[in-house]
């Protein structure tokens, strides 16, 4: 009895990690051999590690990544132009610390989103809230916000993350206005957030991509500072996943 009233305290404190290892003790006889202090810290290091592992499935969650991807798995092969030095850098996510930002560029099929998901999915994984949006789609979510009036709030969510991807940057013909409302968005996150770039155009020409050439100034200015640059090169990826196609005789 006294245990049940123990569990049920235990969750309502939302202790649930701590309740699980409780009852894997109570199920293990050779708990009984070890001290106070020793069973203790095994509750405690069990209710970290799940409240650690609960934080990282939200935040993962939250970020809504197009694709899962980790680095361990990159692929650096010699004629994709992707340095193992580079990404050693950037493992620990010292850059979103730091509020540096992160620009990807490289042909159609390089690999871009999936290194951009890999580095944002490690930044999850270091504690920092993320949020992933494909270019065209974050334009469109300004759009609709000054419409309806929500745009100050939706500064104010992107401003808050610690890191924001966004996803093929220039794939598509954007409204002029709708860039000085991207500046706006850079300006709020400037020393205060990170932000990942991933493009199919050289950072040389975003300039051109950007009608208004005051707002290119101030965006380029924002995000060329201090960013680290990851030039892929290479055939696309996607031609090499392709089943061979069966000859006809």
């Amino acid at each position: 009895m006294l245990h049940t009233h123990t569990l049920e305290k235990l969750r309502a404190l939302h202790l649930e990690g701590l309740v699980q290892a409780l009852e894997e003790q109570r199920r293990q006889p050779a708990m009984a051999g070890l001290d106070f202090e020793d069973r203790l810290a095994l509750l405690v290091e069990r209710q970290w590690l799940w409240r650690e592992n609960r934080g990282l499935a939200i935040r993962l969650k939250n970020a809504q990544l197009k694709l899962s991807a980790s680095l361990e798995d990159l692929d650096y092969g010699p004629a994709r132009g992707l340095k193992r030095a580079q990404i050693e850098q950037l493992r620990t996510s010292p850059w979103v610390r730091e509020h540096r930002n992160c620009l990807i560029t490289g042909p159609t099929g390089a690999g871009k989103t999936y290194l951009a998901c890999a580095l944002a999915a490690q930044a999850c994984r270091d504690g920092h809230r993320t949020l992933y949006f494909y270019a065209p789609k974050l334009f469109r979510a300004l759009e609709a916000a000054r419409a309806d009036g929500s745009l100050l709030a939706l500064f104010k969510r992107l401003a808050r993350a610690p890191l924001v991807v966004v996803d093929d940057f220039g794939i598509t013909s954007v409204p002029g206005k709708l860039y000085r409302e991207f500046l706006e968005l850079l300006d709020d996150r400037q020393g205060q957030g990170a932000t990942l770039i991933t493009s199919q155009f050289p950072v040389a020409q975003w300039h051109e991509i950007i009608a208004d050439a005051t707002v290119a100034d101030a965006i380029l200015d924002r995000l060329v500072h201090n960013a680290y640059r990851l030039e892929l090169k290479g055939e696309s990826m996607r031609k090499s996943k392709l089943p061979p196609v069966a000859n006809e005789s």
